[in-house]
């Protein structure tokens, strides 16, 4: 079972778009995106659990994985696709 994917995000951040398109191209459906533009209680909440001011703040389960660059560099070492299916890491 693929485990719960949230994203803390923006629709005009570019780095918010390509770590979206990752996911998606990852098989990531039910992705629960938060606009913390529309919700700033999110963005407080978000950096708050993160400690992190910047989107995209990216969790699969419980793990933090972080931005764009920390998903992709978790795609380039094979780990994504297994983490998505819910694998240990």
């Amino acid at each position: 079972m693929q485990p719960a994917v949230r994203m803390y995000a923006t629709p005009v951040c570019p780095y918010c778009v390509r770590a979206e398109q990752v996911l998606r191209d990852r098989g990531v459906v039910d992705l629960d995106m938060i606009r913390v533009d529309l919700h700033p209680e999110q963005r407080k909440h978000m950096m708050k659990i993160t400690g992190r001011r910047t989107v995209p703040q990216i969790f699969i389960g419980d793990y933090h994985v972080g931005g764009c660059d920390d998903l992709m560099a978790l795609d380039r070492a094979g780990k994504l696709e297994p983490m998505l299916r819910g694998e240990p890491v």
